[in-house]
């Protein structure tokens, strides 16, 4: 990948239009790095970027899955390894743009090697509860136990079946990344009240573009699609459990909480540049990325 240069940052930061513009003037294709954006269908749940935006340059991996597919850090890494080479064979400078942080760590620095999921062990562990599966990893994996979201199954059922797979402890193996060379990227973002401010309006598009449409027509949704940000609140509205103003505000408060642990995980996993886009305007940021791209490219 040396001819690849990250753009990464929290949710509604501004990722997709500024890697957008700078693809455009430099002749680049963008990878997308979006573990729901990457689903076809649920455009304006998962905040694909509009049209004009994606006609601005070639895109790739987005709403190219279909929702009922399972996916996941390994898969979503040899898919877009393949995407990455293809592009660098063909001359062509790659931005990979996104906020998925595994996603992200898995193109900068591999993934160590797990056990395959085990169907049969799978269904038993999907039976248990939260709380029974949080309980069962902090026996096996106590150091785990301390970091995951408890209230993540997908997760939790994942770290206690590699445990008792490799009768090892899922935190250990999770850790040990493939010794590569630092990448070239930015890390842009804004600050809070700004990034909650867009993050509200977004949300408030979202409603107004038609979003409770989009999910009341959802066919089949596979175990990862399950999980995008706003489904279950969208679901709720629908069954008439919560009001929409209730539902938007629970999207909302959802979504600012993603993009902070979003921001936290890009801070202490990688070495990416800083880029505060609340004390940069927009046109000083893409020209500063666009000369660092550029630099890449050439080194490349």
């Amino acid at each position: 990948m040396n001819r690849a240069f990250f753009i990464v940052g929290p949710t509604a930061a501004g990722k997709s239009e500024i890697a957008a513009k700078i693809a455009h003037r430099l002749g680049a294709e963008i990878v997308s790095a979006d573990a729901f954006q990457i689903y076809r269908g649920l455009d304006l749940l998962t905040a694909k970027p509009e049209p004009a935006t994606l006609a601005k340059a070639p895109h790739h991996l987005i709403g190219t899955v279909p929702l009922s597919e399972e996916m996941n850090v390994e898969k979503f890494r040899n898919l877009a390894t393949g995407v990455i080479h293809d592009l660098e064979v063909r001359g062509k400078p790659v931005i990979v743009v996104g906020g998925s942080g595994l996603y992200i760590k898995a193109l900068t620095h591999g993934l160590s090697k797990l056990p395959s999921a085990n169907q049969q062990l799978r269904e038993e562990l999907e039976k248990a509860s939260t709380g029974e599966l949080f309980a069962r990893l902090s026996e096996l994996d106590l150091a785990g136990a301390d970091k995951i979201d408890r209230k993540n199954k997908r997760r939790l059922v994942r770290a206690v079946e590699v445990c008792l797979l490799s009768g090892k402890p899922f935190s250990a193996q999770r850790t040990k990344w493939d010794d590569t060379p630092s990448f070239n990227g930015v890390l842009v973002f804004r600050e809070r009240a700004e990034l909650y401010d867009r993050i509200n309006r977004r949300v408030e598009k979202m409603f107004a573009d038609g979003v409770v449409e989009e999910v009341r027509a959802l066919g089949a949704v596979g175990p990862t699609a399950e999980k995008a940000l706003g489904l279950p609140e969208i679901r709720e509205l629908i069954a008439g459990k919560i009001s929409e103003r209730d539902c938007i505000a629970k999207i909302q408060q959802a979504t600012r909480r993603y993009a902070k642990r979003q921001l936290t995980w890009f801070q202490r996993q990688t070495n990416f540049q800083p880029l505060n886009l609340s004390l940069h305007g927009s046109s000083e940021a893409i020209e500063s990325i666009a000369q660092n791209v550029s630099r890449v490219c050439a080194n490349g």
